[in-house]
């Protein structure tokens, strides 16, 4: 079916300047596993283009393409013409929604989140969720989503490494960050709602800086919300806040390595502390993967394409996995990445964890 364009004619230009290079096949994640052209960066350029022209319709073939980009910007550090594919993917995406073209389990995870604030179709708040209440305090955390429905390990050992520290902090009474909502194409309107509400929830708890762990809330904090609304606290990863912290940890015997958040590094430009953070580990035997910080692989987790594409987000994990063959742990800063990095490590004696725990652990 052709659809309705709208949001694609503002990158018609920077959809012209793809010169068809093929670059972006070394390091797209979703080539590695589907090996189809139509999966890789440009591929999704022709597409968007047909798209934009009416001469490519909008079927499953074509939504799957668009759909099982993790939107990790990879291509982007490695195009000569410097074409935001990322920008076209999401705007692409806006258009198919618009036009009702919305995958099943995305649709399923937005009407979650405008009906409960999460995308997991839980009830309660990530503060009910973690059994702490908000109150008033300069310091925040903000769990997020996964970390608070899913992984609440990872929220738990925040919190307690805070409390360990014996800085008086509260548990942000937030909704969803609206990182989901954008990434896979709803309507903008919404997502800039909750970013002005969750906004003024903090203000209103007296938050002058606010923590997180997650990568993609991270993300959305930090470079999406003020493009829509002024921020009047400061945004720190926990890696950056504990980077500055004068810890302790205890000795780990292991041989480890760190994989880098696509939102956290590639986005959001932060390597060093997560570093900084794993160099205080006595004993700690810390080696690089081959493709690390701006270089970095994707694990697949990101982009919506955990949800509506399995498989292929797990196969993605995989080969990521590959470049950790010598270590035992696995350390990484994204509540996404633990979980689709699990899952493509399977049962074994190797650990993935997030550094939160591992710093709880020690600490």
């Amino acid at each position: 079916m052709s659809i309705d364009i709208k949001n694609l004619n503002k990158v018609k230009q920077a959809v012209n300047v793809c010169t068809m290079c093929g670059f972006c096949k070394s390091v797209c994640p979703s080539f590695k596993a589907i090996r189809w052209d139509s999966s890789v960066a440009r591929g999704r350029v022709i597409l968007s283009y047909g798209l934009l022209t009416g001469d490519i319709p909008a079927d499953d073939s074509v939504i799957e393409n668009i759909y099982t980009c993790t939107t990790c910007m990879d291509c982007v550090r490695r195009c000569p013409s410097k074409v935001d594919v990322v920008e076209i993917v999401e705007l692409c995406r806006a258009d198919l929604v618009k036009n009702g073209l919305i995958l099943p389990k995305h649709k399923a995870a937005v009407e979650s989140i405008l009906k409960n604030g999460n995308p997991y179709n839980e009830k309660g708040t990530m503060a009910e969720r973690l059994k702490v209440k908000p109150k008033k305090a300069k310091v925040g955390y903000f769990p997020g989503c996964s970390a608070a429905f899913r992984t609440p390990e990872t929220a738990n050992a925040a919190m307690s490494i805070l409390k360990k520290l014996k800085i008086d902090h509260t548990v942000a009474d937030c909704k969803c960050c609206g990182s989901v909502m954008q990434r896979i194409g709803w309507n903008n309107d919404d997502v800039v709602k909750m970013i002005k509400a969750n906004v003024a929830a903090i203000k209103e708890q007296g938050i002058e800086t606010l923590i997180m762990s997650c990568a993609g809330c991270y993300r959305m904090f930090k470079e999406e919300y003020k493009k829509y609304t002024e921020i009047p606290f400061k945004v720190l990863h926990l890696a950056e806040f504990l980077a500055d912290q004068d810890i302790k940890l205890r000795p780990l015997k292991a041989k480890a390595t760190y994989h880098d958040p696509c939102h956290l590094g590639r986005h959001a430009k932060v390597y060093d502390a997560p570093r900084a953070v794993i160099q205080k580990i006595p004993e700690l035997e810390f080696k690089e993967m081959t493709n690390t910080r701006e270089l970095s692989r994707c694990c697949g987790g990101g982009g919506g394409v955990r949800s509506a594409y399995p498989e292929e987000s797990k196969a993605m994990a995989v080969a990521r996995l590959e470049e950790a063959e010598f270590a035992d742990l696995i350390i990484t800063t994204c509540p996404f990445c633990v979980s689709n990095l699990r899952l493509g490590l399977g049962s074994g004696k190797k650990r993935v964890a997030d550094l939160a725990e591992l710093v709880d652990e020690l600490l």
